[in-house]
């Protein structure tokens, strides 16, 4: 990024942090802070702050314009201490980030961003799913990450304390890392026999049993043929069990329900056995391991500007997230309405702000929005207008 491309940038992130109410987190005289200034030839980090040593953060923000902003998960005794073992770790926030160019099935190299971020809040949704209904945490925050993903701090009190093994058992847990299935089933008595049932109660038990009902009801809804074809799309399962599964659940739909695996013989344990493996697939998060075992991690300011976009670090109520569009919900009203010019430097394809188009290179007339977005993404550069 050339000289005058960074103090343009440096300038309207001023603006941006004069004219914008920027929150606290809670507790953040005990958090450490970090920023990384518009500063030639890198991009590094100045951390190893207290909020006692910025001042006024609206203040600060508003003076020092910084590329990015950075606080941390933990709390401290002495968080603006210049090594780690000084600084007194007390306790952390849970935190989660979800890289959209990590995902599965994504390839940067021929995946566009807006599809990376559609990807990325699909995990989200996974993610705030699991933690609700799994976990039943309740003090989150969900965040789009202002680049390529997506954030959750969780701060129920009675998660602060743990150590990285234990949040590493999260982690573990929302992949479904190692996952036991035969242990999804368990044994009971049922007067004087005994029954294989799913684990229904909870866990990855009760998204697989949810998962069976819901196959059952659709298959009880089709044609006897499509149903068997349905049947024999699973692996060993062929006309024999499909017939004999079908009946079942139609002769006995209240063993389902229970969970039960046997009834219906081996072919049942087969279909819930390949039900297992999809509930899995399709509803476990990828999020980033080494994050979430952090106890010390420095995350991104919500509110703040990210500096490889120019979109804001938004927080997103749960109700918001479905018709959040990043690339138009995180432009900064600051930066709309008047035309700048720029020199584009990487032209092409580019979505942005609810519109979809292609940019020649060469000096063009666009939006301030779009040519911040473009200059912080390095596909333009600034010139005199």
């Amino acid at each position: 990024m050339d000289g005058r491309t960074r103090e343009y940038l440096e300038g309207r992130f001023g603006d941006y942090y004069r004219s914008t109410d920027v929150p606290l987190p809670p507790a953040p005289g005990e958090r450490e802070w970090g920023v990384i200034p518009w500063s030639a030839g890198g991009t590094r980090m100045h951390r190893h702050q207290s909020l006692l040593d910025l001042g006024d953060l609206s203040d600060y923000l508003a003076r020092s314009a910084p590329r990015h902003v950075y606080f941390s998960s933990a709390r401290f005794s002495d968080p603006g201490a210049a090594s780690m073992d000084d600084k007194g770790w007390r306790e952390a926030d849970l935190v989660f980030d979800i890289d959209a160019d990590h995902l599965p099935g994504i390839d940067p190299e021929t995946t566009g961003y807006a599809d990376m971020l559609d990807a990325g809040k699909e995990a989200l949704l996974d993610l705030l799913d699991l933690l609700e209904d799994d976990f039943d945490f309740e003090e989150m925050q969900a965040v789009f990450s202002g680049g390529r993903g997506y954030h959750v701090h969780v701060r129920d009190e009675s998660i602060r304390g743990l150590d990285s093994e234990a949040r590493r058992e999260v982690v573990d847990y929302i992949r479904a890392i190692d996952l036991d299935f035969d242990a999804l089933i368990e044994t009971r008595q049922h007067g004087t026999t005994t029954q294989r049932v799913l684990r229904a109660e909870g866990g990855w038990g009760r998204r697989t049993h949810q998962r069976l009902l819901e196959f059952v009801d659709a298959l009880l809804e089709m044609e006897e043929d499509a149903a068997l074809s349905r049947l024999k799309e699973l692996d060993g399962i062929g006309d024999g069990r499909a017939k004999t599964i079908l009946g079942a659940f139609r002769n006995n739909p209240d063993a389902v329900r229970e969970g039960n695996v046997e009834a219906g013989g081996p072919g049942v344990r087969t279909l819930v056995e390949a039900l297992a493996h999809e509930t899995v697939e399709d509803e476990t998060s990828p999020i980033d391991e080494p994050v979430t075992t952090d106890t010390k991690r420095l995350i991104r300011l919500p509110k703040s500007l990210h500096g490889g976009s120019g979109l804001v670090v938004e927080p997103l109520d749960r109700d918001e997230i479905d018709d959040f569009d990043p690339l138009s919900d995180a432009v900064p009203d600051r930066f709309r309405g008047r035309d700048i010019a720029v020199k584009v430097t990487d032209p092409g394809a580019v979505e942005f702000d609810g519109d979809s188009f292609t940019l020649d290179s060469g000096v063009q007339s666009v939006d301030e929005s779009l040519g911040v977005f473009l200059m912080t993404r390095g596909r333009a550069e600034k010139v005199t207008e």
